[in-house]
């Protein structure tokens, strides 16, 4: 039983790196299938990307900046 298992992983393992190497022929991402979408956008010039300062940013932590408090209270354990 467990050599039929680790046959047919030997199998599946040859059938993905065929794949990748083109023998069932070009993967997706190999060409340009979709040509269209490029002609299809609608003022690409009016497209602005504005960039943010990482000071305005409140997910990036200042590094070597004073730790602030955590808003959790706590108290000692008493028995």
């Amino acid at each position: 039983m467990l050599r039929w298992l680790i046959v047919l992983l030997v199998i599946a393992n040859l059938a993905a790196l065929a794949a990748i190497y083109g023998v069932f022929g070009a993967p997706p991402a190999a060409g340009r299938h979709e040509t269209g979408h490029l002609s299809r956008q609608i003022h690409p010039e009016r497209l602005l990307v504005r960039a943010i300062p990482p000071s305005a940013s409140a997910d990036i932590p200042t590094v070597g900046g004073p730790v602030a408090s955590p808003g959790v209270k706590t108290q000692p354990l008493t028995q």
